[in-house]
């Protein structure tokens, strides 16, 4: 790689909401097992958010990026490279990446890119853009988006996942910066043994399914709780000591931490686990519920515009998805 004499860094954030809330309690009536205050005590969230019928991914995503775009000062024309990270996109091909391009009038010389991750889909976003950055000059500006409608493929009447799952769109635009700050570097790796713990088959190459049952099943979202939960406090701290270790930096020396708004109670275990004081974190989860891609960008949107996150942090963001995978990314603001 070429000598550069800048950095990459975050320049602005947007996210948006879609307008419909599902109350615990609303949520409760679908499934009449559980109360709402079982559910807080379980998971810690009070309110999910759904699209209406006329929204969509790219709807949600349009709205993101607009914000991201005007606090950035960046025009669409300006955008070399745009990536999108969801696995609830409109359509499973072409890429929604495309029709980003295609809705904001960006040049023929912006490239275009879909990822699936899961909710490791900002991480994995900043990382790819960044480094594409560093190796060709000419992109000055990327436009990195999570989005998820998460609403249309959850059975509402399943515990297991009806009680987290929510819509939402985040967005965060990359220009370049001093060269000391923005994106430093990145670590990932996977843990592949529970692999069907957390699924969709709908849409694969493996539907339709053997039964009419599992049909059914097929079409919405499949999520073993317990299994995720294990993954998640076995794995994320080790993926944060890694990069941190390649970093030669101390945990003590992180100043912010935005994790992947997955359960309240999740990051509260990882935290103390890390020995990081809460302080040092923001979460949204409990007003907003698990935004899978979108959820990270959120977060990090919210906690700037709260002014959490100040010049010359060291910042990491840190997520768990589905597979299961794992990445951590050191940002310097």
């Amino acid at each position: 790689m070429q000598q550069i004499d800048y950095g990459i860094g975050i320049i602005g954030c947007g996210h948006y909401l879609p307008a419909n809330v599902q109350s615990n309690e609303e949520l409760c009536r679908l499934i009449p097992e559980l109360s709402p205050d079982w559910i807080i005590a379980k998971t810690g969230i009070k309110r999910r958010f759904h699209v209406s019928a006329d929204e969509s991914a790219s709807s949600l995503a349009s709205e993101a990026s607009k914000k991201a775009l005007e606090r950035a000062g960046v025009q669409a024309t300006d955008i070399g490279l745009v990536i999108v990270a969801s696995f609830s996109q409109d359509y499973l091909f072409p890429p929604m990446s495309a029709k980003i391009h295609s809705m904001f009038g960006m040049k023929k010389n912006c490239q275009i890119i879909d990822i699936n991750t899961n909710c490791v889909g900002l991480v994995s976003a900043i990382t790819i853009a960044s480094e594409r950055m560093m190796h060709d000059p000419s992109i000055t500006h990327a436009l990195l988006i999570g989005v998820e409608v998460l609403s249309r493929y959850t059975n509402p009447e399943d515990k297991e996942t009806a009680i987290f799952f929510s819509d939402g769109a985040s967005a965060v635009v990359l220009g370049k910066t001093d060269k000391q700050k923005g994106y430093q570097n990145a670590k990932f790796m996977t843990d592949s043994s529970t692999y069907e713990s957390v699924r969709m088959r709908a849409g694969g190459s493996s539907y339709p399914a053997a039964s009419k049952m599992d049909e059914e099943k097929a079409l919405y979202i499949e999520q073993n709780g317990l299994a995720t939960w294990k993954q998640a406090v076995s794995n994320l701290p080790v993926v944060i000591d890694q990069l941190l270790k390649w970093e030669s930096l101390p945990i003590q020396e992180v100043d912010f931490i935005i994790f992947h708004q997955a359960n309240g109670f999740l990051i509260d275990y990882i935290m103390k686990k890390m020995k990081i004081g809460t302080d040092k974190t923001y979460t949204n989860v409990e007003e907003i519920g698990n935004t899978g891609s979108a959820s990270i960008g959120i977060a990090l949107s919210e906690a700037y515009e709260k002014g959490k996150i100040k010049p010359g942090m060291n910042l990491l963001i840190a997520g768990v998805g589905a597979g299961f995978n794992f990445g951590a990314c050191l940002i310097k603001t």
